[in-house]
């Protein structure tokens, strides 16, 4: 099968995206709203919000869920398959998408979860692009999901500062040949550096013991200057590859969004884009989206898209790098 980026087949029919239902820490939490894109406007929101005891990450996924599916006009029912992108799901097993699909009332459909750290949506939303452009599937669900602060250790304040939790959602389906759609979509990932970003104990690997407990091996660590490094090597010069293979050139691009709001990537990658860095968005406008891992991306999209910053017909630029090393970037027509 041919793919035309100017005649794509899939696109995002509708968005969504939820925070956690719990206030900053030292704050009173009776009577706080619900932060998802159904009610409320997350982006008013503390980013550091923390999730109430008790509540799940498949809570923030199934709540992103159903803001999507509302905004796309389509019923659990009209479902046909729900990809979660999540590196903390509610256990190690099952899936955690299995348990969105019974908060959603979705059919037997195939449910499952994808580990690529924060490039998680952006993998997801290439497998989902693939079956609707194939035409096996007309409707198909693609979440990014964390609750990192339960996998970052309080000990490590640097890394507390960086992530936080949340969810965004989208619906992807049949495009309807008007132009607009999933132009291109890019990944690559490099086993060689994947102790920059890992939560190394917990595994067939290292298994759970009193001793690993004891050394914190159950939370993430970071190696942030190799991290950044990264970003600055990778995120910019892939972005271009994928605006090419969309058919446009840089400057064809109206919005960036990127997986966090690092002002120094910000404005390292609108300089090798050619764009101001008041055209990235997730990272001075949508700060609320940051360090959430699989669900930045996803939720900055949604609040773009909500409050009028992105229109129809814009080009918007999807890029994000995480663990693994993994890495990726979609261009989309919205």
């Amino acid at each position: 099968m041919t793919f035309d980026a100017r005649n794509p087949r899939a696109r995002i029919l509708g968005t969504g995206r939820s925070l956690p239902l719990a206030v900053p820490t030292g704050e009173a939490q009776a009577g706080a709203p619900p932060a998802d894109g159904a009610a409320g406007d997350p982006g008013a929101s503390d980013e550091r919000r923390r999730v109430a005891p008790g509540e799940r990450t498949s809570d923030l996924a199934a709540r992103a869920a159903k803001a999507a599916l509302e905004a796309a006009g389509v019923g659990p029912r009209d479902l046909e398959m729900i990809i979660l992108a999540t590196s903390s799901g509610d256990a190690p097993m099952p899936a955690t998408a299995v348990y969105v699909q019974q908060k959603l009332g979705a059919e037997h459909i195939p449910s499952f979860d994808l580990s690529a750290s924060l490039t998680g949506f952006l993998y997801g939303l290439s497998v989902a692009n693939q079956f609707v452009t194939a035409g096996t599937m007309k409707h198909v669900l693609v979440i990014g999901a964390d609750l990192l602060s339960r996998r970052v250790d309080p000990r490590d304040r640097a890394s507390a500062q960086l992530f936080g939790d949340g969810a965004g959602a989208v619906v992807i389906g049949p495009a309807t040949g008007d132009g607009r759609g999933i132009l291109s979509v890019g990944l690559r990932a490099d086993g060689k550096r994947a102790d920059v970003l890992q939560v190394p104990g917990g595994g067939s690997a290292e298994p759970l013991t009193v001793e690993r407990l004891a050394d914190r091996r159950h939370y993430l660590r970071v190696k942030q200057p190799e991290l950044r490094q990264a970003a600055e090597e990778h995120l910019g010069a892939h972005a271009l590859s994928t605006v090419a293979a969309a058919g446009l050139a840089p400057a064809d691009v109206d919005w960036v969004i990127p997986h966090h709001a690092d002002p120094h990537l910000v404005a390292l990658l609108a300089e090798r884009l050619g764009c101001s860095p008041e055209r990235v968005l997730g990272a001075v406008d949508g700060a609320s989206a940051a360090g959430t891992c699989a669900g930045s991306v996803a939720m900055a999209l949604d609040e773009a898209l909500r409050d009028g910053r992105i229109l129809p017909g814009n080009h918007v630029l999807l890029c994000a790098l995480g663990g693994g090393l993994t890495w990726g970037s979609a261009v989309l027509r919205v």
